[in-house]
C-alpha cells in the first residue's frame, strides 16, 4: 500500500477551469491522495462563465478547501508537510507573483512555501500567445526546479473529444507527481 500523498491544487483565473475540474475528479477517485484546495475569485468566475459545474461540485473535491486570503492556512507554512502543489489553470499573474516573491493571496503563499521548502511545484499556465514578460517569469521559476506544463494537446492518441485533451493533460500532472494512472493512452 502506497503512502498518502498530500497534493496543493491552486486554481486562479486563467481560461481552463476544466483542466483543474478533470483534476480534481481523478484525484478525488484515489483514496491514496489527500486533495487541499485553493481557489481565487476570478477562477470561481470562470467556473461559472466555462462550465456547468457549481463550487459547492468542486469544493467536494476536495478533502481539504481554504478561502483565498486565509494566510494563516497550514498550506501557508513549511511545517504542513506535503508532496507538492499545482496551480492549474495558472494566470500570468500568479506566475508573476510567484516568481518575484510576493506572497499576497493563499496560492502565491502556499506556492512559495513549496519553493522554499523544495517541494514539487507543477506550474499549467494558460495564456497565449507569451509575452517575453511571461517567458521570464517561467523560466525564472523553472530554474529553480518549478516543472512548467502547459496544456499543450497531443494527437498521436487520436483525441475525438475536448475531454480527450483534457485528460491527457491530467495524465501529464499525475506523471509529474508519480501518481500511477492510465487517464488517457501513452506513446507506444
Amino acid at each position: 500500500m502506497r503512502k498518502m500523498k498530500k497534493i496543493i491544487v491552486g486554481v486562479t483565473g486563467a481560461s481552463g477551469t476544466i483542466y483543474a475540474i478533470d483534476l480534481l475528479e481523478k484525484l478525488h477517485k484515489l483514496h491514496d491522495v489527500e486533495v487541499h484546495l485553493v481557489m481565487s475569485q476570478w477562477a470561481k468566475k470562470n467556473l461559472e462563465l466555462e462550465t456547468d459545474y457549481s463550487l459547492k461540485q468542486i469544493n467536494a473535491l476536495a478533502d481539504v478547501v481554504y478561502h483565498i486570503n486565509d494566510q494563516g492556512a497550514s498550506i501557508a507554512s513549511g511545517s504542513f508537510l506535503n508532496d507538492g502543489m499545482v496551480i492549474v489553470p495558472a494566470s500570468m499573474k500568479t506566475v508573476a507573483t510567484i516568481a518575484y516573491g510576493i506572497g499576497d493571496n493563499l496560492i502565491a503563499r502556499a506556492a512559495d512555501v513549496t519553493i522554499k521548502e523544495q517541494r514539487k511545484l507543477v506550474i499549467v499556465p494558460r495564456e497565449t500567445p507569451l509575452s517575453v514578460i511571461h517567458l521570464e517569469n517561467l523560466t525564472k521559476l523553472a530554474k529553480i526546479g518549478a516543472q512548467i506544463i502547459p496544456p499543450v494537446p497531443a494527437f498521436y492518441n487520436h483525441p475525438k473529444t475536448i475531454e480527450d485533451l483534457v485528460q491527457h493533460q491530467t495524465m501529464k500532472i499525475l506523471d509529474a507527481f508519480h501518481i500511477p494512472n492510465e487517464v488517457d493512452e501513452r506513446w507506444q
